[in-house]
């Protein structure tokens, strides 16, 4: 959904007393940034498999005179700018990875050449955002205008669990950082817009695999047996009303089923058979009590029904908590290039986000990102083939970025 942007506020953002702020997304720099999106739009790669992505922006920061690092993991870099200041970094970070699901967009040249991989979560956007304000950062750096370091993270593997940004840290991405900041595309906020939320924003959402086994037998004689589906179907509905009596409702931990797999034919009980789900928590607290209600509720129907259970519980990704002064950053940010009438609130959501991962480090914050054509009825969703968005939100994502970055300083 591309469209001819309106050519934003003009000049130069004011801040307080004589103050101006410099940063804004050249027209040149514009066009180039949304080529290079619909490049990668059209070459999406999944999780840890981002050959291709990383070296295009490997190969566009070197020809700005940059030196970026290709990750231990061989996909995502991380790249410095104003390395010749000393003091805690401000980090921008995006995820480079695409999703396992077909582009099923029609009419525009950059859907993507590549069978059942899509770009359907904005993460092109997010990488094509953080590359230009690193190339804008860098030139005001040569002016000398940049007043302290700022680290471009480009991280690979967001969509698997529990998430490439745990490898990422390992690596030491957070050395020498003192606040990270990064924006999640949204649909239902308009290009021009960002919406913001002190505390949490996103879930925490973990993985949940059970197998049950019995002796099997015949339908006739279930007395006889392990009735093996109906114990399957006891979990399926009885854990979650179990789950939701043993922490606060606040909490909203909700146990979800994707899959349940039994058997081969109607007078057979089966010997053997496999459940698979997300346990989703808005709560902090609650999510790291989680496992063991989860291993709680499933042994005592299970054990209940005779069947021998074997559960796997996959931890994904803790709920991004957004510092209130990193919020703020981002809030004062946003409001010095458009005005505090295009940031709104947002509510927290159920996906989840291992942005969470590096605030478990370090203070940090995640903006929603406007990508909805102003006046659109249409609503394209996360995660769908025809996801698309308003490239305006490029330059956006960039001007937000920048201006994060200078008051930063000039709030400290």
């Amino acid at each position: 959904m591309s469209r001819e942007p309106d050519a934003g506020p003009p000049g130069e953002a004011e801040l307080p007393g004589d103050h101006v702020l410099p940063g804004t997304l050249p027209d040149a720099l514009r066009t180039e940034l949304i080529a290079f999106r619909r490049d990668l739009h059209m070459h999406p790669e999944l999780g840890n498999q981002e050959f291709r992505t990383t070296a295009a922006i490997k190969t566009r920061l070197e020809a700005a005179g940059l030196h970026p690092q290709v990750l231990s993991t061989g996909t995502g870099l991380v790249c410095d700018v104003g390395t010749d200041r000393v003091r805690p970094m401000l980090a921008l970070r995006a995820d480079i990875d695409g999703l396992p699901i077909p582009d099923t967009k029609a009419g525009v040249p950059y859907r993507s050449t590549v069978p059942d991989r899509a770009h359907a979560c904005g993460h092109d956007v997010h990488t094509t955002v953080v590359l230009g304000a690193g190339l804008v950062l860098a030139d005001l750096d040569r002016q000398g205008l940049l007043p302290h370091p700022v680290r471009l993270l480009f991280q690979p593997a967001e969509e698997v669990l529990p998430g490439g940004a745990a490898d990422a840290i390992e690596s030491g991405v957070l050395d020498g950082v003192g606040r990270i900041i990064a924006v999640h595309c949204d649909p239902r906020v308009d290009a021009g817009r960002i919406g913001l939320r002190i505390g949490p924003i996103t879930s925490a959402c973990d993985r949940l695999e059970i197998t049950l086994d019995g002796p099997g037998g015949h339908t006739a004689r279930p007395h006889l047996t392990t009735d093996l589906v109906t114990a399957a179907a006891k979990i399926v509905t009885e854990v979650p009303a179990l789950l939701a009596r043993r922490v606060d409702t606040r909490s909203g931990l909700a146990l979800t089923w994707g899959r349940i797999e039994s058997g081969h034919a109607c007078n057979v009980i089966p010997q053997h058979a496999e459940l698979a789900g997300t346990v989703r928590c808005l709560d902090l607290p609650a999510w790291r009590e989680a496992p063991d209600l989860v291993h709680a509720a499933v042994d005592e129907i299970a054990t209940l029904h005779r069947a021998k259970s074997q559960i796997n519980y996959i931890r994904g990704v803790p709920p991004v908590v957004n510092d209130p002064v990193v919020a703020e950053l981002l809030h004062d940010a946003h409001a010095a290039r458009r005005g505090s009438q295009a940031i709104e609130d947002t509510e927290q959501s159920l996906g989840g986000e291992d942005f969470s991962w590096y605030l478990e480090h370090v203070p940090g914050a995640m903006a929603r990102l406007g990508v909805r054509a102003p006046g659109s009825g249409t609503r394209l969703d996360l995660h769908r083939g025809d996801f698309d968005v308003d490239e305006e939100a490029i330059r956006v994502g960039v001007e937000l970025f920048t201006a994060a970055a200078l008051l930063d300083d000039h709030r400290s």
